[in-house]
């Protein structure tokens, strides 16, 4: 590793630890300023916090990785969570955050949801807790597996303290997030993601146009036809269960907790504002993954480069194309990546942990300064748990991110929308949905469906997740609902 990426790294990190003590300073001395940064977030930096959480390493990773391999047919997984945004930014973010102040000022999911069904109000909290910290623990995993695959192709080259570069990799990931996460809480985060949004999108445009300017559009074109003559149609080998498939992963917005949490932050009348960054920001962002896995393909094609890890083809990049102080900027593009959205679905977690556990049942009575302290303690529990998933070094970043987007997809997503528009849906019919979305999710999982169905192509569990969910929550509403308020 050279100095100046290793300057251009420090850098970055120093950067972190600096917000992480500012929002110390600012916001962690009750819980709704550690949970929520006091709902006081501009629109800019609830945008690209949203944004850069949503994105993760699979936009750096997994999904440049994708198209490196099957070409511009895996377009379809952006164009589709594109179309989940525009919808979830327009039917749950003015509605989640007004609601969630109306209901009793609620500082998480489960909270509200507790708020919004009171005759279902401990059953609804625990399950939806139980849910955020399985699948949060097996995200997390997937960005720290994001983390160990920099760190093994790019920085360590030996093991460090009896630890392979691999796993030494995933641990110094996992202590960084920890740093600023536990220390300057929700603020922190958000305002780390802002900055980490901000580098993520300057990375992702330039460097496809680097590699574009440089083997040139013609030529790049011709060496992915050369591939094979249907790699740049986004019709190419497309099955109707696959655009399915596809398509289905815009469903998963309307249930990720450490997205539309942002929603919840915003100040007062700045949603709109939010919105309009936000999905420019993802457009811009998606484009550019997209330019990476083909322009990075007709590279290595070109150079005659060697890529044991599809996923890893941004990294090649980055270190073969680039000055080394440059190449530490799109490096910590991808840490930004990476850690961003760590960040957020720990500090999900552990306000599940303390709010909806701890504060409910242990300590009733706990001091917001006893709750702050819990909260940090619980972040760490759950990074352990992503870190004992994450010590595989072949588990798949876009396969682990499926998984638990799927699950938070179905089990939420179908639940957060219709609480927030139907008025005749009862605490009965959240909580059927609640688990109907969980269980078919991971049962389909289970089965090996989602790889294989009926001796064909396999089924996004998302799809089967979010259609019984949704029925489970309307038949059980039907059948229960006794034209009385369900709130006070």
């Amino acid at each position: 590793m050279q100095t100046p990426t290793l300057i251009a790294l420090a850098l970055y990190f120093i950067l972190m630890l600096g917000i992480g003590v500012y929002a110390w300073k600012r916001s962690t001395e009750d819980s709704e300023g550690y949970l929520l940064g006091g709902r006081n977030l501009p629109p800019a930096v609830a945008a690209l916090s949203a944004g850069a959480s949503d994105m993760s390493g699979w936009l750096l990773l997994g999904l440049p990785g994708a198209l490196f391999l099957a070409g511009l047919v895996e377009a379809w997984i952006g164009i589709g969570l594109f179309a989940g945004a525009v919808a979830n930014w327009f039917i749950v973010a003015p509605r989640l955050r007004q609601q969630t102040v109306e209901y009793g000022n609620a500082l998480t999911i489960p909270e509200f949801l507790a708020n919004r069904f009171p005759d279902n109000a401990i059953a609804l909290r625990v399950i939806s807790a139980i849910i955020i910290v399985i699948f949060f623990a097996v995200y997390s995993a997937a960005g720290l597996v994001g983390g160990g695959l920099l760190f093994e192709s790019t920085f360590i080259a030996q093991p460090v303290m009896g630890f392979s570069p691999y796993m030494a990799g995933v641990l110094l990931t996992a202590l960084v997030v920890l740093a600023y996460t536990m220390v300057g809480g929700f603020l922190a985060v958000s305002l780390t993601d802002f900055v980490q949004g901000c580098i993520m999108v300057v990375a992702l445009v330039v460097m496809p146009l680097v590699v574009l300017f440089g083997d040139g559009w013609a030529a790049t074109g011709d060496a992915l036809r050369a591939v094979d003559p249907s790699f740049l149609s986004l019709f190419g080998g497309l099955t109707t269960i696959g655009f399915l498939s596809a398509i289905a992963w815009g469903l998963g917005y309307f249930g990720q907790p450490h997205i539309i949490v942002r929603f919840m932050a915003i100040r007062e009348g700045g949603v709109r504002a939010a919105r309009n960054i936000g999905l420019a920001w993802m457009l811009v962002a998606l484009i550019g993954a997209l330019g990476v896995g083909l322009a990075g393909r007709a590279h290595v094609e070109m150079n005659g480069l060697v890529l044991e890890n599809s996923e890893t083809i941004f990294i090649l990049l980055a270190n073969t194309l680039f000055h080394p102080f440059v190449t530490g900027f799109l490096l910590a593009a991808l840490l930004a990546a990476i850690m961003s959205t760590i960040s957020s679905q720990l500090l999900v977690s552990s306000s599940s942990l303390t709010e909806d556990f701890y504060r409910l049942f242990l300590r009733k009575e706990a001091s917001e300064k006893e709750a702050v302290t819990v909260g940090r303690i619980s972040t760490a529990l759950v990074a352990i748990a992503a870190i004992i998933i994450a010590s595989d070094p072949e588990s798949g970043v876009l396969a682990l991110v499926a998984n638990a987007w799927a699950g938070f997809g179905a089990a939420f997503g179908p639940l957060i929308v219709l609480s927030l528009t139907w008025k005749r849906m009862t605490g009965a019919g959240a909580v059927a949905g609640l688990i109907t979305g969980a269980i078919v999710v991971i049962a389909w999982i289970s089965l090996g469906w989602n790889s294989q169905f009926l001796g064909g192509e396999g089924i996004y569990e998302i799809i089967p997740g979010f259609i019984a969910a949704w029925l489970a929550i309307w038949l059980v509403s039907k059948a229960t609902y006794t034209h009385r308020p369900q709130v006070v």
